[in-house]
């Protein structure tokens, strides 16, 4: 018995000591998890105390619907839809630059290119996401838009159009990556089946691939809109920062993080009404976001049921 009682010892004590260590881990990823919800409740709870003092002296319905934001001037008004328009202009200008594109280099790098060429690009698109966004700014304004000036005289210099393509560049690689991986998760033999049955590998790709990997790609996309509504230093530098409620791409515009950022640089005073407004544009930022993200939760979902 004590033979065996020796025997078994080491083996309960492995266990024992490895179920530990398990729990450990679960505890440690829980309370990781449980950090990043209570930082999201403290920037609503900060967005939300810290706009207070600005709907008491703005109401909701002026700021909902006015077309006129001028914080700086004598008569100051606070309609936040040039804010909106700005912003929703540009980033619909980036994607339409940067969903064909990304889209296209994804089905290209997933179906079509050699081991070695992908195991090239996908690094070097990868590596574009690492460029400062200052430098883009900068890209925007002294290259793209002298280049549209030629093909439209009119163009002014601050515009939505030029930093919108830009965006939409710097974007790209956002979507090729998450749409690519997404593709490449779909399991070989649907790719077999389909071309048992006579298919090309662009019908493939087309057909079966995409439709399979939809929930992937329409992830990439809410990314990339994400992160063009939260973009700064390019609408910053190239657009003007004047907020104007139009949508048309060659005038200039301010969006919603440009202002918050023109603010936080020291151009409004601290404390003022002015500057409380920034925490209401960044209440309206964040509902954006959250809808689009819902949104895209939403239509994974139900092409995931679907595929």
């Amino acid at each position: 018995m004590a033979k065996n009682y020796q025997q078994i010892s080491p083996a309960l004590a492995k266990n024992i000591r490895r179920n530990f260590v398990e729990r450990l881990i679960e505890i440690a990823l829980m309370l990781s998890g449980l950090v990043a919800i209570l930082i999201t409740f403290g920037i609503v709870f900060i967005l939300v105390t810290e706009s207070f003092p600005f709907f008491e002296a703005v109401s909701l319905k002026e700021f909902l619907t006015s077309t006129v934001w001028t914080p700086n001037f004598e008569r100051k008004n606070y309609g936040i839809l040039p804010l909106v328009s700005g912003t929703l202009t540009i980033t619909g200008i980036a994607l339409l630059v940067a969903v064909p594109l990304g889209t296209v280099t994804a089905v290209y790098l997933s179906e079509f290119a050699s081991h070695k060429i992908r195991e090239t690009i996908k690094p070097v698109l990868e590596l574009l996401v690492g460029v400062p966004t200052v430098v883009f700014g900068y890209f925007a304004l002294l290259l793209v838009t002298p280049l549209l000036q030629k093909i439209y005289p009119d163009l002014p210099t601050f515009n939505m159009l030029g930093p919108g393509i830009v965006m939409g560049i710097m974007i790209v690689p956002y979507i090729a990556s998450v749409a690519e991986d997404a593709m490449r998760a779909v399991p070989m033999a649907m790719r077999e089946g389909a071309y048992a049955m006579g298919a090309t590998r662009f019908q493939t790709a087309v057909s079966v691939v995409m439709p399979a990997a939809t929930s992937g790609i329409v992830a990439a996309y809410i990314l990339a809109v994400s992160r063009g509504i939260g973009e700064t230093m390019i609408v910053a530098i190239a657009a003007g920062q004047q907020p104007n409620f139009t949508f048309n791409p060659v005038e200039s515009a301010a969006t919603i993080t440009a202002y918050i950022v023109s603010v936080a640089l020291g151009d409004l005073e601290h404390g003022g009404i002015g500057y409380q407004s920034i925490f209401a544009a960044g209440i309206v930022l964040f509902i954006m976001t959250l809808s689009l993200n819902i949104l895209g939760q939403w239509t994974r979902k139900k092409f995931t049921e679907r595929y």
